[in-house]
């Protein structure tokens, strides 16, 4: 079974026959037979050639790449193989029509909420953040454009994030959630855990026929697959949350797994080495699918998210957000 591969050291990558081939700096050799990849993350500073880009192209393996703060930057994503002109069109309608573009920004929304709601029931003393994230839901419902929607979503998610001060241990806090540049160890662990969910996104639309540039809760802008943004709505608090709370509150993570940068706060290669080993076993992870009646891992269902969307785009099922219930 194929599965995702972290390069963290410097080094070069390349084409050996059917294998991609690993040299660090130090000399070290790895060779991977291609049918073993699912997905390259890059992390290291890397040499690569435009040999192994056609040939990961061919293979239809994608690559990611993450800044020196361990964000992501950007995807080489080969040329579409499953792109569907019928698929485009209805997209745009979709995203045309502010009725219908509301609807699934809505439901982005709603999944992302209910999530919050499911992670905070699980510890004491949340009751008066779920309160507010409620709140904010039932607003969310009597909202009749985008902005007012979102911020509906970013009050929410600013009273879950106050309640990471209730449910982190070992002095791990967050004062508010800052982005751009992370401030603390705890903005800089979500900050990676949301790029991963991002790029997993991504990885998983680009098995579809959607185009992942075409969004509704986030505005599709040049440069951005925001169709990404819209679906990790839903499984940040599914997948990336619980992983930061298990490294927290396990003692699996410390502030030694962190670094400071003039002020910007980020993990360093020990940190998420750690937070990508949890990360890995999670998707792997089974559950059973209620509607399917059989187990799904948890990548599956980011996969079968996508053809929710497509089924709802093409009038076949309307859309409803996965909740996961169990």
């Amino acid at each position: 079974m194929s599965r995702p591969y972290y390069i963290f050291s410097n080094g070069r990558i390349k084409r050996k026959e059917n294998t991609v081939y690993i040299e660090n700096e130090n000399g070290d050799k790895k060779a991977i037979p291609v049918e073993d990849i699912d997905t390259i993350h890059l992390y290291g500073e890397v040499d690569l050639n435009t040999k192994l880009l056609n040939f990961l192209s061919q293979q239809n393996k994608t690559v990611h790449v993450y800044n020196y703060y361990g964000f992501y930057a950007g995807s080489f994503m080969p040329r579409d193989r499953n792109v569907s002109g019928e698929l485009t069109v209805r997209q745009v309608e979709h995203y045309l029509d502010p009725e219908r573009r509301f609807f699934m920004a809505f439901s982005f929304v709603e999944g992302a909420m209910f999530h919050m709601l499911r992670n905070l029931r699980e510890y004491k003393d949340t009751a008066g953040f779920q309160d507010k994230i409620k709140d904010e839901l039932a607003n969310a419902s009597e909202t009749k454009t985008i902005n007012e929607l979102m911020g509906c979503e970013g009050r929410a998610r600013d009273a879950y994030y106050q309640a990471f001060n209730v449910i982190l241990k070992d002095g791990f806090s967050i004062e508010k959630r800052e982005k751009r540049p992370p401030s603390n160890p705890v903005n800089a662990l979500i900050s990676f855990a949301n790029s991963m969910i991002y790029s997993t996104v991504l990885s998983e639309i680009y098995h579809t026929q959607l185009n992942p540039t075409i969004s509704y809760l986030h505005e599709p802008r040049e440069r951005r697959y925001s169709l990404s943004l819209d679906i990790a709505e839903i499984f940040k608090p599914l997948i990336a949350d619980p992983i930061i709370f298990k490294l927290v509150n396990n003692n699996m993570i410390s502030f030694e797994d962190f670094e400071e940068d003039v002020g910007c706060y980020y993990m360093n290669e020990s940190g998420r080495k750690k937070f990508l080993k949890e990360f890995d076993q999670k998707l792997t992870t089974t559950i059973k699918h209620r509607k399917l009646k059989r187990n799904v891992s948890y990548r599956t269902l980011v996969r079968l998210e996508c053809y929710k969307l497509i089924k709802h785009f093409i009038g076949d099922e309307l859309y409803v957000p996965f909740k996961a219930w169990w």
